[in-house]
């Protein structure tokens, strides 16, 4: 079945279609979502709540068997900047995506998961950060939480200028952060058996020589709970075709798997550590505050 012949839900009907657009938003927000009932919400209202206003929302859900699609519907008919579309079968995240991006208007895409955070002056700074330095692609800095909400001290730094080169050896840009130009990401879908957005930043870096950082935290990153290794050797395996999509050859694309599986364990093992030492901190504030515990 083609994208274009995805039908709405029919609970979704009265606000999914959205047609007639008034104006054409500056930002197009799009999120994915497949059985995300316990964080749906909280990531929707992180857009809500933006300074930024002039934006357009379009989720996808990926035929979720629980309650995402009922409580996105809801949220919908509150605000006509949502747009609600539903899978007919699960599909996965890259092609959620692509048939988002192709109805988006806005002339800047972002991109934000179902289970992540936004800073509410997160669109604002980073449209006036990216109108000042002339970018075609931005990103912000990421602060990382657990599963349960539990707020890690370790933030990833974004670089003011990201080559290529650096990219290539880690992902320093998360996506839920990312703010692309719509006419820079058209050429570059997003792949289903890749790292779905790692493949798309290294190509756009190629063609315009680098993404650009906004060195602040407008970003909360929620951690999944990733520590089977089925989980990271399916990762692991994302990544190498990630390489091979931008045309490495097999030598070379396991040698830079590597080099990005060694930093991100570095990265995990600094999220868990700003993550203990936040809790040891609440934990010497409580016992100042009753010096009895």
């Amino acid at each position: 079945m083609k994208l274009a012949e995805w039908p709405i839900a029919a609970e979704c009907a009265a606000v999914a279609e959205y047609p007639a657009v008034l104006s054409t938003p500056k930002v197009s927000v799009i999120m994915a979502a497949y059985n995300a009932e316990a964080t749906i919400a909280e990531s929707i209202n992180s857009i809500l709540v933006q300074t930024f206003t002039d934006w357009e929302l379009l989720i996808v859900d990926d035929c979720s068997t629980d309650s995402t699609l009922s409580i996105i519907a809801g949220m919908a008919k509150e605000d006509a900047r949502i747009r609600i579309y539903h899978a007919p079968e699960n599909q996965g995240v890259a092609a959620t995506r692509n048939f988002a991006i192709a109805y988006a208007i806005g002339g800047w895409i972002a991109f934000l998961d179902s289970d992540d955070i936004w800073h509410k002056e997160k669109l604002d700074k980073q449209l006036r950060f990216a109108e000042e330095t002339a970018a075609v692609i931005t990103y912000t800095g990421t602060a990382y939480m657990d599963e349960t909400g539990n707020i890690s001290s370790y933030i990833l730094p974004a670089k003011p200028k990201l080559p290529y080169k650096t990219l290539l050896h880690s992902n320093l840009m998360s996506c839920s952060s990312v703010m692309v130009r719509k006419d820079a990401m058209k050429p570059f879908p997003v792949g289903a058996s890749t790292h779905e957005d790692y493949a798309v930043w290294l190509q756009i870096v190629s063609e315009v020589g680098h993404a650009s950082g906004l060195n602040e935290p407008l970003l909360t990153y929620r951690m999944g709970n990733e520590s089977k290794s089925a989980a990271r050797l399916h990762s692991a395996i994302m990544t190498y075709n990630a390489y091979r999509q931008v045309r490495f050859g097999r030598f070379m694309s396991f040698l830079l798997t590597v080099r990005y599986a060694l930093h991100s364990v570095s990265k995990r093992l600094n999220i868990r550590l700003g993550r203990m030492n936040a809790g040891a901190r609440t934990n010497k504030a409580a016992k100042h505050h009753h010096p009895n515990i």
